[in-house]
């Protein structure tokens, strides 16, 4: 972990957070700027900066997305939600720690809006 991320400091419960699941591998809490009705970050634990830096052949990502799912369905967000990993500057990626957007709870526009 990094000393400096501050996802990591709240993996290590340095900063508090809403967590609405947690096992060894991944943390997931509620953003503090919510772009939807339901609005959740799902990190690794494992401090990896951008999709880039993922290992070849790592099954993070697919990890990732498994608990993403059973969060959508532990939130109710059966009628549809959308995942989002945003990457780098230009993608939008603020916090250079890797993390999924689980957005839901109501209808998600293309473009996003």
């Amino acid at each position: 972990m990094s000393d400096h991320c501050v996802f990591c400091k709240i993996i290590r419960k340095e900063i508090p957070s809403h967590v609405v699941y947690e096992d060894e591998n991944f943390l997931a809490f509620t953003d503090i700027h919510p772009a939807a009705p339901t609005h959740v970050l799902l990190i690794p634990k494992e401090h990896i900066e951008t999709v880039e830096d993922i290992p070849a052949g790592n099954p993070l990502v697919s990890q990732l997305t498994e608990r993403a799912v059973k969060v959508a369905k532990e939130l109710n967000l059966g009628e549809g939600f959308r995942l989002v990993i945003n990457n780098g500057d230009n993608g939008g990626q603020t916090v250079y720690h890797l993390h999924l957007h689980l957005l839901g709870g109501r209808f998600m526009a293309w473009p996003p809006g």
